[in-house]
């Protein structure tokens, strides 16, 4: 009999390209903004069915795994930074995944088609990009409740927002930045088209020119981690948004204290109604901002729209049956079940058709409001909109947990 201490030595190390194709994978999911418990479970079955014991532990900026038994571990720490999200590399990534679990690829060309997904060049040029930044203003401007003129103005500031993007990314200094200079150059450009342009509103303008940098998705994700009992990365995932909602406050808050300097007076007036037949054009126009914005491939566009549809009118029936708080849970269950029953026929991640059509119902705005309120020093207002848009973001969670206690994905993602 060998003493414990030669067993532990002369325990096999785990094969080294499985491992290597896991790590590489884990990082890839995380990178393109896959939430901690779906990252975790989806390491957890690549390692399974390669014949790897693992263990996994992922926060919004770091993977842990560990290979081997528990007196033999070998672990591995990869530090990371979240990442935007990229549905399109999301479903070539699972799909890779699925060829290496069938035996169709060995781990060692797993990895090298991991990196050759990670060196891709972009799925869209900037100029459609920035169409639809300003794509997503005017959707998001006319579902807000403006008009004409809140859709155009909003639509020139998110233009504007969209090309200060895609230059803070080719400047990591300035990266960090983006969100409380947008919100400076959105609060003051929407003061000043007031004085310019006549009566509009203010407030829709400027909430619908930061539509596509508001936290609300995070905050639906956070909330999600911390169901699911991944307390700790839930809790920093949640804590990024609330600093994002801060500095979003304070910009507007900045920028409309610098339009004061112009001697210019805002024009303030009621926002005049528009047809009914203006909403789905509105909707159709954010799905497809949307979209485009978090890569999805050209032939999920029209899945994504009947989800985004349907998640929206649910919504909206949900808001008359439950309230406006909780109608967002009816929206969430319909689009989840919805979406795991495509994911299922198709094969493809349910978050392909999930994420965009969520997009709709996030608690953004609410909490974009709530700051604002707060920082006026309107402190009960304030605390009621946090109030409201912390139980849009519980509803939604709940939900999407019941959708998938009624319709089991069949993956991962």
């Amino acid at each position: 009999m060998l003493p414990a201490e030669q067993l532990v030595v002369l325990q096999p190390p785990p094969p080294v390209p499985a491992v290597s194709f896991t790590l590489r994978l884990g990082q890839a999911l995380h990178r393109y903004g896959t939430p901690a418990h779906q990252l975790e479970e989806q390491m957890r079955l690549v390692a399974q069915r390669l014949g790897l014991e693992a263990r996994f532990f992922s926060t919004p900026t770091s993977i842990f795994a560990s290979f081997g038994p528990p007196e033999a571990l070998q672990t591995s720490l990869i530090r990371v930074e979240p990442g935007e999200m990229d549905l399109g590399r999301l479903a070539r990534l699972d799909a890779l995944a699925d060829s290496v679990i069938r035996g169709e690829l060995s781990p060692e060309e797993g990895a090298e088609r991991v990196e050759s997904i990670l060196a891709e060049p972009p799925r869209h040029g900037s100029p459609l990009l920035l169409l639809c930044w300003a794509l997503a203003a005017v959707g998001g401007a006319r579902l807000f409740g403006g008009g004409p003129r809140e859709m155009g103005v909003a639509a020139l500031i998110s233009l504007l927002i969209g090309g200060l993007d895609l230059w803070t990314r080719r400047q990591s200094s300035t990266m960090w930045v983006l969100e409380p200079v947008a919100a400076i150059l959105s609060s003051a450009l929407a003061v000043i088209a007031a004085s310019l342009v006549g009566p509009l509103s203010v407030q829709i303008v400027t909430l619908a020119g930061l539509i596509v940098l508001l936290p609300g998705l995070s905050l639906t994700v956070a909330l999600n981690e911390l169901a699911t009992r991944n307390l700790i990365s839930g809790t920093s995932r949640l804590t990024g948004a609330a600093l994002v909602f801060l500095e979003l406050g304070f910009g507007v808050a900045l920028g409309s204290r610098l339009a004061e300097w112009f001697p210019l007076h805002a024009k303030l007036g009621p926002v005049p109604d528009l047809p009914g037949w203006t909403e789905p054009l509105a909707l159709v126009s954010m799905l497809f901002g949307v979209s485009v914005l978090f890569r999805a491939r050209p032939q999920d566009w029209g899945w994504i729209g009947v989800a985004g549809t349907l998640a929206y009118v649910g919504s909206r029936l949900g808001s008359q049956v439950l309230g406006t708080q909780l109608g967002a849970f009816v929206g969430a269950l319909i689009v989840g079940v919805v979406t795991n029953l495509l994911a299922r026929v198709r094969n493809r991640p349910a978050v392909i058709t999930l994420v965009p059509a969520i997009m709709l119902l996030v608690p953004g705005s609410i909490g974009f409001r709530s700051m604002e309120s707060l920082l006026a020093r309107d402190v009960l207002a304030g605390v009621d909109t946090a109030f409201s848009m912390l139980m849009v973001a519980v509803a939604l969670v709940a939900g999407l947990l019941f959708a998938n206690a009624l319709v089991q994905p069949r993956k991962v993602l």
